[in-house]
C-alpha cells in the first residue's frame, strides 16, 4: 500500500515538474517555437514522458493553460459567492474585487510560475486562431457568464449586451495589470507604482466600476440599491 501511495506521489510530481516547465517553455516561445525537447530539458526528464502523460505538445499545452484557469476560477467563484451569501446586494467594487484579485496576484507570484502564466494568458486570450478561442471558451465562458449575471443584478440599468461589453472591458484591464512591469512608474517619474497588488486593485475596480456605471441607463440608475454596501478604497 505504501509503495503504491509513493508512486502515485512520484508521477504527481513528475507531472508538475512538466507543467512548470512547459508553461515557462511555452511563455518565451509560444505555442508554435516550443519543443518537447526544450520542455524535456527545462524539467531535467526524460523527453519519453511528455509522451506518456500528456501524449502531444497539444494536450500538454491545454493541460499547462487549464491546470491554473481552473485554479483562477475556482477562487473566483467562492469570492463571489461568498459577497452574496449573507443574501444582500454587495457593491460592484467589490464584485470586481473578487473578478481581479486572483488573476493579479498570481500574475505577480513569480516565486510560483505565475509570470509566466501572465504571459501564456495574454496570448491565448487574444488569439484568433481555433485553438486559443476553443481554449478561451472551455476554460473562461462559464465563470465570465456568472460574473455577468451578478453584474446585472448589482447595476440597475444594464441590458445584458452592455454588462458583457463592461464585462470585457474588465477583463482587458485585468489582464494587462497582472504583470509588474514598472511602466506606471516610468509614466510618472516615480509617482505611481505597480508593486503595490492592494492599491493597483483598488485603482482597477474603481475604474472600471465607473465604466460600467456609465454604461447603464441614468434613468434607471439608483446611487444605492437596499442592504448594497458602500465601497471603501484601500
Amino acid at each position: 500500500m505504501a509503495q503504491a501511495q509513493t508512486a502515485v506521489s512520484e508521477r504527481q510530481d513528475t507531472q508538475q515538474l512538466i507543467l512548470d516547465a512547459a508553461e515557462a517553455v511555452f511563455a518565451n516561445n509560444g505555442f508554435d517555437g516550443a519543443t518537447t525537447r526544450a520542455i524535456a530539458d527545462e524539467a531535467g526528464v526524460n523527453s519519453a514522458l511528455i509522451h506518456y502523460y500528456f501524449r502531444s505538445k497539444e494536450r500538454l499545452f491545454e493541460a499547462v493553460f487549464a491546470r491554473r484557469s481552473g485554479a483562477i476560477n475556482d477562487r473566483r467563484r467562492r469570492l463571489k459567492d461568498a459577497l452574496f451569501a449573507s443574501g444582500g446586494t454587495p457593491a460592484l467594487e467589490e464584485l470586481l474585487d473578487a473578478f481581479l484579485r486572483p488573476t493579479i496576484e498570481l500574475g505577480r507570484d513569480e516565486e510560483h510560475g505565475g509570470h509566466n502564466y501572465t504571459r501564456l494568458l495574454v496570448h491565448v486570450a487574444t488569439g484568433t486562431d481555433e485553438r486559443s478561442r476553443r481554449m478561451t471558451g472551455q476554460q473562461y465562458d462559464a465563470i465570465a457568464i456568472e460574473f455577468v449575471d451578478a453584474i446585472l443584478k448589482i447595476v440597475p440599468g444594464l441590458t445584458r449586451e452592455l454588462a458583457v461589453w463592461g464585462y470585457l472591458q474588465g477583463v482587458s484591464v485585468g489582464v494587462i495589470l497582472m504583470a509588474r512591469t514598472g511602466r506606471a512608474a516610468d509614466l510618472s517619474a516615480g509617482e505611481c507604482r505597480d508593486d503595490d497588488v492592494e492599491e493597483v486593485i483598488a485603482r482597477a475596480r474603481t475604474f472600471i466600476a465607473a465604466g460600467i456605471r456609465a454604461l447603464a441607463d441614468p434613468e434607471k440608475t439608483t446611487t444605492k440599491k437596499p442592504n448594497q454596501k458602500e465601497e471603501t478604497t484601500t
